[in-house]
């Protein structure tokens, strides 16, 4: 197995559920919310969340947003942050990834 993947399987929310509950989303997870979920996807410039308790939104950590000395989180690890932003053009919640963190890798 590639140690990168695109979000794919069932607990990946449709991009049209992302898309049309966006608004719901933004609301739910205003900027410097903290937020916990699971990496559904890695790619050499972050991971992608499922963040609990909002489950049609999926997070972008960029590796520019994450701790240094921080080793990309692996598929199906737990991780928490704080959103930064809202990418509205893709439906993304940018996420910066916790400290502490970078010391559990």
């Amino acid at each position: 197995m590639d140690e990168y993947a695109w979000p794919t399987g069932p607990e990946v929310p449709a991009s049209d559920l992302v898309r049309d509950s966006w608004e719901a989303t933004v609301a739910a997870l205003p900027v410097e919310a903290r937020i916990t979920g699971e990496v559904i996807g890695r790619q050499p410039f972050g991971v992608f969340i499922r963040i609990d308790g909002v489950p049609n939104a999926i997070a972008l950590a960029e590796i520019t947003a994450m701790p240094r000395g921080m080793n990309l989180p692996a598929l199906g690890a737990l991780v928490s942050g704080e959103v930064l932003w809202h990418a509205a053009h893709n439906h993304q919640v940018k996420v910066r990834l916790d400290e502490r963190q970078a010391n559990d890798q």
